[in-house]
């Protein structure tokens, strides 16, 4: 394999191969962004790995062979992998229904459902199905993310008033059950919590470049410390162990394996978006390319090593990547320093988070989620496009009202279904010409546009098949009823046609006939490729050819239908070799003579 295949399926080794002087300057700048990145990453990562109701050093492993896979085969320059908040919620959700929180049962099914969630994202990567996020709409993923905030939010409540709360994505029994308990709260907590999240809000409005998880990390374990607040009861992260992960292979057992595949499936297409999306978002400052294929792979490596490695499904986080990319990362490189920042920090600084406060790690949740409730979304889809906001608003209260998984699975089915509701029913427009031009637009927009007497221009915008043939045909036969003059000519502009399948070239030459039983006529214009080669095969077009019913143009074929002659046409008559008994109706394919070009 040459060195150019080498550098394209590992891009890490592109950076390797420039020159000296642009390696060492490509070099510093990756050992900046790593470190800087890093600095964010690491509280992050107990914070998240506590949400997926995981011990916080799990989250630090899933920060260290995820970014060592990443960079080795990743396409985007500037991604950083690793816990993300929506996964972690997603993975406590899916664990927590089969073991319970904090038992080695749940450490082991949290490592085996990233082993399934990298798996699965492998298998896509390398059948090529990178279409499939495609099913996500922009919609459904604001609602669903939307949802998924205050879902994470209310699941941190416990920890900013240190109280047993239900872990449920019901946020108002969340809300109640802590009112109730109004007399249990503790206000040491609840203050420490406050003011961090105060902070980390002033941080990242009046000074966006800082290290604000850090800062906030390192005040409150100095004043936990100073002030004597553990002595007031305020709960700390404790003995976190140092050293590195350990090799451990997660045990698979087929009822777990069912029991979790609509948690690795939704998981799986969910960290790929979120990746994929950051990826392409920030590719677009530096113009390089980002393969869906390739991503896939990647990420699917990252999760099939933190599986062994750690135990915590990984995607791309979108915050700490644009971090990455603000620090000035200019290849993969910069994931491999931020690892290992990681390695150092498992070898010799986990006892400096000892003191470092639970609620702490509850704020820099809450203040990375918050961005995730989007109320510009809706405002916009309530100007642009109502459907889509009611499918946003459907899929926001889905998700809050059934849970997570099933809130985005409604939201994708019910985007599926609207979407066959088009299609069986979609736009036509009756067409006038223009004054003065031969150009003809939709009369319903166009009332100034001039009507042709006798003549029907009726333009179809969608593919012509099985789902809207009824619709089409009743929608033409009551369009040529409803007619005040009686129409002799049908013009059928297919200029927004692309398809056409068996069912509907059967029920074109139904309509034919239908209407020439009537004493109208049918032309078509505009016929694209795709179409005119079904029409082809079944002999549809060599009849509507030789009878002068096809034209190029709008106006041609209006212009030959008022005048009820025969102009010339865009092509000579084929030749047609079949039967002079076939030649009525569609008849058979005439296999011997090529189909004209588009």
């Amino acid at each position: 394999m040459s060195d150019l295949k080498w550098a394209r399926w590992f891009p890490v080794l592109g950076a390797l191969s420039t020159s000296v002087g642009a390696y060492r300057t490509s070099l510093r700048a990756d050992a900046i962004a790593g470190l800087t990145t890093a600095v964010m990453l690491v509280p992050q990562s107990l914070g998240y790995a506590s949400l997926a109701g995981l011990p916080p050093v799990v989250g630090l492993y899933a920060s260290l062979t995820p970014l060592l896979a990443y960079a080795l085969l990743g396409t985007s320059r500037t991604l950083s992998v690793g816990p993300v908040a929506m996964d972690s919620l997603l993975v406590a959700v899916t664990v927590s229904a089969i073991a319970q929180t904090g038992s080695d049962q749940y450490l082991a099914l949290s490592a085996l459902l990233a082993l399934m969630v990298g798996g699965v994202q492998l298998a896509f990567g390398l059948l090529g199905m990178g279409f499939v996020a495609n099913f996500l709409s922009r919609p459904v993923l604001s609602g669903f993310t939307s949802a998924a905030a205050l879902i994470i939010g209310g699941s941190q409540l416990g920890h900013l008033l240190k109280l047993s709360l239900p872990q449920t994505h019901l946020v108002h029994r969340v809300l109640w059950e802590a009112l109730s308990q109004l007399s249990g709260w503790h206000w040491a907590t609840l203050a420490v919590g406050l003011a961090n999240i105060v902070l980390l809000v002033v941080l990242k409005r009046r000074a966006p470049r800082w290290p604000r998880a850090l800062i906030a990390v390192v005040v409150s374990t100095l004043l936990v410390v100073g002030l004597g607040l553990g002595d007031l009861g305020v709960a700390t992260v404790g003995t976190i162990p140092n050293g590195l992960p350990q090799l451990r292979i997660p045990r698979v057992g087929l009822p777990d394996v069912l029991a979790m595949w609509p948690g690795a499936l939704t998981l799986a297409l969910l960290s790929f978006v979120e990746a994929f999306s950051a990826g392409k978002q920030l590719a677009r400052s530096d113009r390089s390319r980002i393969e869906p294929g390739r991503e896939l792979v990647a990420l699917g490596l990252a999760n099939l090593l933190s599986s062994v490695f750690g135990g915590l499904a990984v995607a791309g986080g979108l915050s700490r990547s644009a971090v990455n990319a603000q620090a000035g990362a200019r290849t993969q490189m910069a994931g491999l320093f931020t690892a290992g920042f990681v390695v150092i920090t498992l070898l010799f600084l986990t006892p400096l988070f000892y003191w470092l406060p639970k609620a702490v790690l509850a704020a820099i949740i809450v203040t990375a989620v918050a961005g995730l409730f989007d109320l510009a979304e809706p405002k916009r889809l309530l100007v642009v496009k109502r459907t889509d906001f009611y499918l946003l608003a459907l899929t926001f209260l889905a998700t809050l009202s059934l849970g997570i998984q099933w809130g985005l699975a409604c939201g994708v089915g019910m985007s599926l279904l609207l979407f066959l509701v088009r299609t069986t029913r979609p736009h036509f427009a009756i067409l006038g010409r223009i004054p003065n031009t031969e150009a003809y637009l939709n009369l319903a927009r166009h009332p100034h546009a001039e009507r042709t007497p006798g003549v029907l221009v009726v333009r179809i915008d969608a593919q012509f098949y099985f789902g809207n043939v009824s619709f089409l045909k009743d929608a033409l036969e009551r369009l040529v009823a409803e007619e005040a003059t009686p129409v002799r000519a049908l013009v059928i502009d297919a200029s927004g046609m692309n398809q056409l399948d068996s069912s509907a070239e059967s029920a074109l030459c139904e309509i034919d006939s239908d209407f020439h039983a009537r004493g109208v006529r049918l032309l078509l214009a505009h016929v694209k490729g795709p179409v005119r080669d079904v029409m082809y095969r079944s002999g549809l077009l060599t009849r509507l050819s030789n009878e002068g019913r096809i034209f190029l143009r709008t106006h041609d074929a209006v212009v030959a239908a008022f005048s009820e002659t025969k102009p010339r046409r865009e092509q000579g008559p084929v030749d047609d070799q079949r039967n002079p008994a076939d030649r009525i109706g569609c008849g058979a394919p005439v296999k011997s003579i090529p189909p004209p070009a588009a």
